[in-house]
Formats: structure tokens, C-alpha cells, sequence
């Protein structure tokens, strides 16, 4: 099996990336309720080298919530648009804009977003950014309009980090949430493993291999500095921030078995928090940083727990299958995601936690690593599809799916607001 975030860290295994392919966005499935809404294409877009009325439908769409209707004609954001014949092509919002390259060669970016039922302008933006910035200024439109209509925190600005190998080489890499733009944070010829943001977004903690064993490292996402935090005798690995950004909870096997402990974001103050004799691993916080959920088999196979962050006794949380590993929370505390192994096959299901309801989102069958976005509404995570890798996001209740990459990447995180 692919390592799913992984249960033991040391057994990590990736497959080799083929020719370098471009990023895609693929929506499947359909809704449940859908505002149709209408993107218009910018005007003097095409002379921009980026489709951002494109980037924008792609982002609502790929949230489940929006349904794309074509809109055709000319249009831009100083346009008066005929409220009543949007309406009769079943249009509820209106997106148009324009791109306007000014004289010191960045884009000036404008745009205006209307109500069409109610038949008002609900606002609009200018920005002039850089070339290089033009997808950027695309995922905050689609954010500023997502806002606007849902009253929630669009997620299309951040940014996600994964993991490829490409021959004998591994890569981090860190991307725009849709996948695309991706930029190499680390490159080694041996694995790189189970990445994890700051909650600042400036830095990611993840695990090497480069010195032949497992060792944890932080690492500045703008600069690129870096430095080993967790080099203790055996196995260093699994790190995740707590929301403060203050401690890393991780497992080491410095004192023999595997088990969980808690440390200073510079490696200091190093506590243990678990005295089982079995393996505990994946630890990750709740967002007010008073909860660990972890992996562990202390029953006899690999089930979820939680216990406070502080320590204690663990309970258990997972009981829907004999193999259920990595669990993301939610930020909102109230739905987890894992992987389940049911049959022979590894799928994606999330548990109500209040009724303890457990739901699968996935038909396939190697499913890796889920990561919710910073609002709650979406999952990342990687799979096996049509015979190749990809990453894949998928609405909460598994009805909006998007491939957003073919090719062999795994341990998909998103990253927080803030950019």
C-alpha cells in the first residue's frame, strides 16, 4: 500500500512520477442545491496569458455550491446589465470584469458582482498585481463572491502542500488550492513524508529520510530555511502544530516503542504524553488546541482515539471497520475524516461526531490522507483514479468531487487563510 500519511511512518513507499503533466480541474457529480450563477469573460483577458473569468468558474464550481451558466455577449464591470434577461436565463448572480495592462506591465484587475434576483450590485474590487499574481487575483475574486453569497470564508487563495516522486527523486511541493502554480519547497533522493502547515501559513513541518532515518524538520515556506527539530535515537515522525503554533505533538520511538509527544516549535521542552505498549501515531490537534485525536493500535488494529492534549486516557472514537487511520478534524470540531480499510478497499469516510454516524464519500479504493480546507467545506485528499495518482477534493457530503492533478502526488494538506 501508498503510506496513508502513515501509520508507520518508516514503511513509506512512493510511486514514481511519468513525464511532467499539467494541473486539471475535472468536476463530477451534482448538488443538491446550487446557486446558478454567471462569470462573464473578462474583458481583454486573452491578453493577460491567464483565463481568470475560467479560474473563477472552476473555484465556484469545484465548492459544490455554484452552477455555471454560460453568459455571452460583451460585458465588463462597467456594464448596466439587463436584470430581467438574466433572470430569464435562470441566472441568480452575475460576475463580470475586465484586465487592463498598465504601463509599468502589471494587470490592473476589476470586476463587479450583482444580485440578479434582487437586481443590485452587491460590490466589486480593483487590484493591479504582477503577471506571476494573476491566478492569485482570480482565487480572491472567486473568494470575495463566495462570501458574498454563502455569508462564509472562501478557501480558493490558499494554498495546499504536497508530495511527488519523480524518478529516484522526492519533492515537496507547495500549490494554489486548485493545484496549479505549484513551487518546490524540498527536493531529496530520499523520502519526504507526512507534511503539515503552521497555522501561520509560513512554515511547514514535515519528515526526511535524508539522513538514511526518520527525522522531523520545519521550514520556512518564503525563504526556504530550514532545521531539524526531532533527530532523537530511532523513529522521528507524524508532526502536527497545535493552533497556536507554539508546540508540535509527534511520535518518536527514542524511549523504544512508538508513542506520542509534545515539544516546543524549536524541539524544545520535549514531554511524553502516551505509555501504551502499542504503536500511537498521527496525532492531530482540535482547533481550540485542548484535544489530540491519534491513531493507535492498542486494541489490536489501528483505530482512532482521542484524550486531552495535556494527557490522559485516550477513548476511543472509531468503531466502523477493524482499520481506520489518519484522521483530519474539522475545524468547527464536529466532523471527522479518516480512512477506512473495508474489504480489501482504502476509502475516505467522515464520522458525525455528535451521532456518531459514519459515512463513506468514495467508491475507490486507495484513498490517502484527508485535509480539510480552513472553512470546513471541503476535503483534500489523494486516490487512485483510472489507474493513476491523483488528488482529489470533495464536498463534505461526497457529491462534488474534482481531480485537481494526475500524476503521482500524495499527502495533500491545505494550508490556512492567509497569504
Amino acid at each position: 500500500m501508498l503510506n496513508r500519511r502513515t501509520f508507520f511512518a518508516a514503511s513509506a513507499l512512493l510511486l514514481a512520477l511519468p513525464a511532467f503533466a499539467q494541473f486539471r480541474v475535472e468536476i463530477s457529480g451534482v448538488g443538491a442545491t446550487q446557486v446558478p450563477i454567471a462569470v462573464a469573460k473578462f474583458r481583454d483577458e486573452d491578453r493577460s496569458g491567464q483565463s481568470v473569468s475560467g479560474i473563477i468558474r472552476a473555484d465556484l464550481e469545484r465548492s459544490g455550491l455554484f452552477r455555471n451558466i454560460d453568459a455571452p455577449g460583451s460585458l465588463d464591470e462597467t456594464s448596466q446589465p439587463a436584470m430581467s434577461e438574466w433572470r430569464s436565463r435562470a441566472v441568480d448572480a452575475l460576475v463580470a470584469g475586465s484586465v487592463t495592462r498598465l504601463a509599468d506591465g502589471r494587470f490592473d484587475v476589476r470586476f463587479k458582482l450583482w444580485d440578479v434576483v434582487k437586481g443590485v450590485e452587491l460590490g466589486g474590487q480593483s487590484n493591479a498585481v504582477n503577471p506571476a499574481d494573476l491566478r492569485l487575483a482570480a482565487h480572491r475574486i472567486a473568494d470575495f463572491v463566495y462570501e458574498k453569497l454563502t455569508g462564509e470564508k472562501g478557501v480558493f487563495s490558499t494554498r495546499i502542500a504536497y508530495v511527488v516522486k519523480n524518478g529516484n527523486r522526492y519533492t515537496l511541493r507547495v500549490a494554489d488550492a486548485d493545484g496549479e502554480s505549484f513551487q518546490v519547497a524540498l527536493e531529496s533522493a530520499e523520502p519526504i513524508i507526512s507534511p503539515a502547515w503552521a497555522p501561520d501559513g509560513r512554515e511547514l513541518a514535515y519528515v526526511s529520510f535524508e539522513s538514511q532515518k526518520a527525522v522531523v524538520y520545519t521550514q520556512e515556506v518564503a525563504t526556504g530555511k530550514r532545521r531539524a527539530i526531532a533527530n532523537f535515537r530511532g523513529s522521528n515522525s507524524a508532526p502536527a502544530w497545535s493552533p497556536d503554533g507554539r508546540t508540535i505533538a509527534l511520535t518518536l520511538s527514542r524511549e523504544g516503542g512508538s508513542q506520542l509527544y509534545l515539544m516546543g516549535r524549536s524541539g524544545d521542552n520535549v514531554k511524553r504524553i502516551t505509555n501504551s505498549g502499542a504503536i500511537d501515531t498521527e496525532p492531530v490537534f482540535t482547533a481550540d488546541g485542548r484535544t489530540l485525536y491519534f491513531v493507535s493500535d492498542r486494541g489490536g488494529t489501528p483505530q482512532i482515539y482521542r484524550m486531552s492534549a495535556a494527557g490522559g486516557a485516550p477513548e476511543r472514537v472509531s468503531f466502523s471497520g477493524s482499520y481506520n487511520i489518519s484522521p483530519a478534524i474539522s475545524p468547527d470540531g464536529r466532523t471527522l475524516a479518516y480512512i477506512s480499510r473495508q474489504g480489501g478497499a482504502f476509502r475516505l469516510y467522515t464520522l458525525d461526531l455528535a451521532s456518531g454516524n459514519a459515512q463513506a464519500l468514495t467508491d475507490t479504493s486507495d484513498d490517502e490522507s484527508p485535509s480539510f480546507a480552513p472553512n470546513g467545506r471541503l476535503i483534500i485528499y489523494a486516490t487512485r483514479a483510472e489507474g493513476r495518482n491523483v488528488l482529489m477534493t470533495t464536498t463534505l457530503d461526497g457529491k462534488i468531487k474534482a481531480r485537481l492533478m494526475s500524476t503521482t502526488a500524495h499527502e495533500p494538506v491545505w494550508g490556512p487563510y492567509g497569504r
